[in-house]
């Protein structure tokens, strides 16, 4: 169930984006634009022979999604190595861990991006969707490895000393008694990260990836349909952060509750 708190926030929201919608229909009305909201629909579903099928809009958003969701465990994945090797007593592994860092987070996603898909792509014959994929799970990954470092070492030092005095090694401890612990605190944002991740694979219709941007850009140059295109593709976006953020809430104050 929604917290009251919550449904303020949502529903402050919603009145802002209202405010700025009425704002830009007054200023559309005196550019002399026409609306035609009617020609909308088509490109999200349609109906060939009594049979429904999806839209360009909803073909790019099952494109995000995939993006999103192959990028999500891969970030996950690299995140959790790259903490564990932070905290590691290896000095290459700390090197490596460091290195990687400060490359994919001093540069940006855009840069990162262009250099997989223009540079390595062509060398190590990768498809530009595999490059969007790692351009995403390396930039995320980077955050997220800070996100399992802070939940890791957020645990009481008294567990490790439990758990090396019960006979456990690194390993198992980290198996049985870290993560499990940890996993609980940093859950919530890692969801948080999972909302930017969904933004920022919007950066893929840089490289003809046809996504729910580019489905977008491509419709609004085919039919002249600027505003009704992009407020739609822009709500879309916005349904799907705000259910995730619904989550993220969900989870903290369960964990609150808790703890």
């Amino acid at each position: 169930m929604i917290k009251r708190s919550t449904l303020i926030d949502i529903i402050k929201y919603f009145l802002v984006i209202s405010v700025i919608i009425w704002l830009m229909a007054r200023g559309t009305e005196r550019l002399g634009y026409n609306w035609q909201w009617y020609r909308i629909p088509q490109y999200i579903y349609f109906f060939d022979e009594g049979k429904f099928t999806a839209g360009p809009l909803i073909m790019g958003l099952i494109v995000t999604f995939r993006i999103t969701a192959i990028s999500l465990i891969l970030a996950t994945l690299l995140g959790l190595i790259t903490a564990l090797l932070r905290l590691s007593n290896s000095l290459m592994g700390k090197i490596l861990a460091r290195g990687y860092l400060e490359i994919i987070r001093n540069t940006p996603l855009l840069v990162q991006l262009f250099f997989i898909y223009f540079v390595l792509s062509p060398v190590l014959g990768i498809s530009r969707f595999s490059s969007a994929v790692l351009a995403l799970s390396l930039f995320e990954g980077a955050y997220a490895s800070e996100i399992f470092r802070s939940g890791i070492v957020s645990i009481d030092k008294s567990q490790w000393e439990a758990a090396y005095s019960s006979g456990l090694n690194t390993l198992q401890t980290y198996c049985y008694i870290i993560l499990p612990q940890a996993i609980r605190r940093i859950l919530p944002p890692l969801t948080s990260q999972a909302i930017s991740l969904i933004k920022d694979s919007a950066l893929v219709s840089t490289i003809a990836i046809y996504d729910l941007t580019m489905q977008g850009q491509a419709i609004a140059a085919e039919t002249y349909l600027v505003f009704e295109v992009w407020f739609v593709v822009a709500f879309i976006y916005l349904l799907i952060n705000i259910a995730l953020s619904i989550v993220v809430n969900f989870m903290e104050n369960k964990i609150r509750i808790e703890s």
